[in-house]
C-alpha cells in the first residue's frame, strides 16, 4: 500500500491546495470541495511538516478541523513553520483554533458546546467575507472556542456562542473560521472556499477529474512497462474505469479476471462478462467460484471475519490465475484495484483514522501478497470516478451503477451464515427493489438502493395459513460522496408495491421493512 504522504501523481500544469488532517470527520469532504471549485486538492496527515507540504508547492494551504482540544495533553499540533511558506492559510474550527493559539490569540474551552445549526453574524467582511450576507447560517461542530483572535488580526464574525467565529490577516495571508464551510448546511461554505481559493490564492481553477485521464495512463505505462497485469473485476463503476484506464495504457497485457464467488446481483456476471469481453474487447477470464467461497464462508457469521475471508480468497484465486497466464515462465506481476480515497479513509489508512470497517481491496489484503498494486483511482471520489468513467465512454448504465460491496451480498446476510439458499432467497428480493426504482425512475436519485436478509424469522399469516419466514430490510440512501448519507424518502405506494412483490413473489418472505437511519449514526451497509 502506498505512504500516505507520499505526493499523488497531480496533472501536470495544474495548482494543489493541500489539506491537513487533523482527525476531523469532515476532512475527506473539504478537499471534495475544493476540487469541485476546479482546484486539485490532496489529503495529507497532520504530522507530515512544512518541509512535505513544500515539496508539493502548493498555491496554498488548508488546516482541518478535528475532534481534539488543542490544550488537551497529545492532540494533533500545529509546526509553526506551515505559517512561514508564504502561502495562504485557512483554518477550519480547531484548524483555526491551532493558529489562534500558535499566534497568541485567545482559545478557551466554553460553557457550552455549539454543534449543529447556528446564525453566523458578520461584523467586518473583510477580504475572505466580502460580498456575503452579513448574517447567514452555519455549522459548528466545537467546545474550545475563540475569545480573541491573535494580535494584528480582524475579528470578521460571531456566532450563537462563539465571539470570534471568523477572523483574517491579510498581510499574513492567514485567515480562519471556526465553522464548517464544506458541509451543506453551510449555504455560502462554497462561495467562501471559492474566494480562498481564487481571489486569496490565486489559483487557477481549471481542474476536473476527467484531466487525469492522459496522465494516469501515462503513469501506468511507466509503473508496468511490458509486464503483465491482472485485474479483479466486478463490474462496479470503479473495477471497471480502472479496468478500462489499464486497458488503454498497455493493451492486451492487461487481463481481467472476473470472480462470480455466487454472491453477485442477479444475472450481473453474465452483464459483466458480455460488457467487456465482447463490447470493449478486454482479454477477460470468468472463474466459477461460487462452491469454493460458500466453502470458505461455512459457519461464519461475524463480518469482518467473512470480509477477510472473502478478500483474502479474491487474492488467491488471482494468484492461481497469474500462474495459468504464465509466458515463458513469467506471470503477472501486477494487481489492479478500483480502490478509492473512501476506502481508504474507511479501513483506516491515509491519515490513522479509526477502522470502520476493511473494505476487500484495502484493509482484506492478506500480508503475504504476491501483486504489486496498481490503483489509478486511489487519489478519487466516486463522482470524479464516474467524471472519468464518462470520459472513457463506458456506457451509461455502467458509468452510473450504483456502489455495490467487494464481498458482495455476503454482508447483506446479517447476523447469521451467507448459505446458497439464503444468497438466492436475497438476491431475488433485491431484483424485485430495483426493477421497481428503475421503473419509478429514482435509480439515478438514490446513492444506493438494496435489500438485507437479517438472520430473523416473524410470523405472519398467508392464505390463511400461519407462516413463519424471513424479514427483507429495504435500504435506500441519498449521498454525495458515502462520507454522509440521509434515507431516501421513498413515495408510500413505491414501498407498497415492492412489498407486495417481494411477500407475494417470495415464498419465503413474509415481512418487508424500511431502514430509515442516516450516516452518522449507521453506515450505509449493516456490516
Amino acid at each position: 500500500m502506498a505512504d500516505e504522504s507520499a505526493p499523488l501523481d497531480v496533472p501536470r500544469n495544474t495548482d494543489e491546495v493541500v489539506v491537513l488532517d487533523y482527525g476531523g470527520q469532515y476532512s475527506q469532504l473539504i478537499a471534495r470541495r475544493v476540487r469541485e471549485c476546479g482546484v486539485f486538492s490532496e489529503l495529507l496527515p497532520n504530522h507530515v511538516g512544512a518541509e512535505e507540504v513544500a515539496r508539493r508547492k502548493p498555491k496554498g494551504l488548508i488546516l482541518s478541523g478535528g475532534p481534539s482540544s488543542v490544550y488537551a495533553k497529545g492532540a494533533p499540533a500545529l509546526d509553526p513553520a506551515l505559517l512561514e511558506l508564504g502561502i495562504p492559510v485557512l483554518g477550519i474550527c480547531y484548524g483555526m483554533q491551532l493558529v489562534a493559539q500558535a499566534l497568541g490569540g485567545d482559545v478557551q474551552s466554553a460553557e457550552v458546546g455549539e454543534f449543529g445549526r447556528s446564525t453566523l453574524t458578520v461584523k467586518e467582511s473583510g477580504r475572505l467575507l466580502e460580498g456575503l450576507p452579513l448574517e447567514q447560517a452555519c455549522w459548528m461542530s466545537h467546545r474550545d472556542t475563540v475569545y480573541a483572535p491573535p494580535p494584528g488580526f480582524t475579528a470578521l464574525a460571531s456566532s450563537t456562542v462563539s465571539p470570534v467565529a471568523a477572523f483574517e490577516s491579510v498581510e499574513k495571508a492567514i485567515y480562519g473560521i471556526q465553522f464548517h464551510p464544506e458541509v451543506v448546511h453551510t449555504p455560502f461554505g462554497q462561495d467562501i472556499l471559492k474566494k480562498f481559493l481564487g481571489d486569496i490564492c490565486g489559483c487557477d481553477m481549471t481542474w476536473s477529474a476527467a484531466n487525469i485521464v492522459d496522465d494516469q495512463i501515462r503513469l501506468i505505462r511507466e509503473q508496468i512497462g511490458d509486464r503483465k497485469v491482472i485485474c479483479g473485476l466486478s463490474g462496479g463503476v470503479d473495477s471497471s474505469v480502472a479496468a478500462l484506464l489499464v486497458h488503454r495504457a498497455v493493451g492486451d497485457q492487461l487481463t481481467c479476471v472476473f470472480v462470480d464467488h455466487g454472491m453477485m446481483r442477479k444475472n450481473e456476471g453474465d452483464q459483466v462478462v458480455k460488457t467487456f469481453r465482447d463490447t470493449f474487447k478486454v482479454p477477460l477470464v470468468a472463474v466459477d467460484a461460487e462452491t469454493r467461497f460458500l466453502d470458505k464462508l461455512r459457519g461464519t457469521s461475524e463480518p469482518e471475519a467473512k470480509r477477510k475471508i472473502i478478500g483474502t480468497e479474491f487474492i488467491r484465486v488471482f494468484e492461481e490465475e497469474a500462474l495459468k497466464l504464465a509466458s515463458g515462465g513469467e506471470g503477472a506481476k501486477y494487481l489492479v484495484q478500483g480502490t478509492l480515497y473512501s476506502d481508504v479513509i474507511e479501513s483506516g489508512g491515509g491519515t490513522g483514522a479509526a477502522t470502520i470497517k476493511s473494505h476487500h481491496n484495502v484493509g482484506g489484503l492478506p500480508d503475504d501478497l504476491q501483486f504489486e498494486l496498481v490503483e489509478p483511482l486511489r487519489a478519487l471520489f466516486k463522482d470524479e470516478v464516474r467524471a472519468v468513467g464518462a470520459e472513457l465512454g463506458l456506457p451509461e448504465r455502467l458509468v452510473w451503477r450504483q456502489p455495490f460491496p467487494g464481498p458482495g451480498l455476503a454482508i447483506r446476510v446479517v447476523g447469521g451464515e451467507a448459505t446458497k439458499e439464503r444468497l438466492d432467497l436475497l438476491r431475488d428480493a433485491d431484483a424485485i427493489l430495483q426493477d421497481e426504482i428503475r421503473g419509478a425512475g429514482l435509480y439515478r436519485d438514490l446513492w444506493q438502493s438494496f435489500c438485507v436478509l437479517p438472520d430473523v424469522r416473524t410470523v405472519g399469516v398467508q392464505g390463511d395459513e400461519r407462516t413463519y419466514g424471513y424479514v427483507v430490510v429495504i435500504r435506500a440512501v441519498t449521498s454525495d460522496d458515502a462520507m454522509t448519507a440521509d434515507w431516501a424518502r421513498l413515495p408510500y405506494d413505491l414501498l407498497e408495491q415492492i412489498a407486495a412483490r417481494m411477500i407475494g413473489e417470495l415464498r419465503e418472505v413474509n415481512r418487508v421493512v424500511l431502514d430509515i437511519t442516516s450516516k452518522p449514526p449507521g453506515t450505509i451497509e449493516w456490516e
